[in-house]
């Protein structure tokens, strides 16, 4: 019985603080996501008051909200949809990858940290984060825009990309040997194609088995299903996100709205229990030595996200308001970010990589979408001047 209490005494007392932080960030403007981080920090490895008895159960949340995560996002498209994005914005898919890939594994290369660290911070580095993207856009009413679709698609990519990236590094930190890795990403892209084939042919059988007038019952067999997919994924060797990010791609229609509704409370309690846990697992001594190295990194993938977002918008033929649109809602890092870098920490790539990533994804968190609200006016001058 005193185990239960503390238990809910200290959870209780993380989701209370959440509240606060996250009523705080609403009235600054800012996103949530870096004081989650913060709150994290406080309460970890070397934190002001370490957590006692809820660590693990905090750590199960985390994983659910991992799931939800990427279950939402995949409600945003359909399987045709993502399929005709990714033929015609593909060159503009792999020069994101270049660009921004290339600062996290240089950096990690330059460290000596090796090659398993430096597959790990290209993924930090690469990946945007689509849930504040999106937030940036809707908040400052860009989402009508000609450049939002250029966004979107790009960030299919970059989850498409993860489907076939979180294998390698899986298989990498593993200590795989070249044939075991090669079968691993082979079973991967496998399960991904295998996954995508029945939501582009018998979607339709899927959305008739979830369906249900009641919202109760629906909640329930769509989470299920969610979790059975990525419980499924994880033993194929594929990311239990990318399994939950294609149940989300399966569904569509009205359906996909009102499960998004529906997901919507859930998805942000568990992710905000994502987020402080990866700053539990983080040793806020550790950060401020790595600070400047992050700053350094988060501005140069900040002139590497605009120029990813100049150049998608420009292949479509958007003019230079629109352009600068494009890059600065790439610019944010968040949750596919923390979740490289948790996989990389757990799996032993390099002590340091944990605390760069955590510092780098509070400045781009906090910064994107700040940057977004104070560049609106001039952008809006440019567009005038056009």
């Amino acid at each position: 019985m005193h185990h239960t209490a503390v238990l809910f005494l200290e959870f209780g007392a993380v989701l209370l603080g959440l509240g606060i932080l996250g009523a705080l960030a609403l009235r600054v403007g800012i996103s949530p996501i870096p004081l989650y981080l913060i709150a994290g920090l406080a309460f970890g490895t070397g934190g002001i008051v370490p957590l006692a008895t809820s660590e693990e159960f905090i750590a199960t949340g985390a994983e659910i909200g991992v799931v939800l995560l990427l279950l939402t996002l995949g409600l945003e498209y359909n399987a045709s949809e993502l399929v005709t994005s990714l033929k015609s914005n593909a060159p503009a898919g792999l020069v994101d990858l270049v660009l921004n890939a290339a600062p996290g594994a240089i950096c990690a290369l330059l460290l000596g940290w090796g090659p398993v660290a430096a597959v790990a911070m290209a993924g930090v580095t690469y990946a945007t984060s689509s849930g504040i993207t999106a937030k940036v856009l809707s908040d400052l009413g860009w989402i009508g825009n000609r450049e939002t679709p250029v966004v979107l698609s790009l960030l299919v990519f970059e989850d498409l990309t993860m489907a076939v990236y979180l294998p390698v590094l899986t298989a990498m930190l593993a200590g795989l040997s070249f044939a075991g890795g090669a079968v691993t990403v082979g079973i991967a892209l496998a399960t991904v194609s295998v996954v995508l084939l029945v939501a582009l042919r018998f979607g339709r059988f899927i959305e008739a088995f979830v369906s249900s007038p009641n919202s109760e019952v629906l909640l329930l067999k769509v989470v299920g299903l969610a979790l059975l997919v990525a419980g499924a994924a994880q033993q194929l060797q594929v990311s239990a996100a990318v399994g939950a990010f294609l149940v989300g791609i399966a569904l569509s229609g009205e359906l996909a709205h009102e499960t998004q509704a529906l997901l919507a409370p859930l998805r942000d309690l568990f992710a905000a229990v994502f987020f402080v846990f990866f700053g539990l697992q983080t040793d806020p001594a550790k950060i401020l030595p790595m600070a400047g190295l992050a700053v350094v990194l988060a501005l140069v993938s900040m002139v590497t996200k605009l120029l990813t977002g100049v150049y998608a918008a420009r292949r479509a033929g958007i003019g230079k308001a629109g352009r600068a649109r494009a890059g600065i809602a790439l610019i944010p890092r968040g949750e596919f970010n923390i979740v490289i870098a948790g996989l990389a920490v757990t799996g032993g790539a390099h002590p340091d990589l944990g605390p760069l990533a955590a510092a780098y994804v509070l400045i781009l968190a906090a910064f994107g979408p700040l940057a977004a609200r104070l560049v609106q006016p001039f952008i809006t001058a440019i567009a005038k001047r056009a």
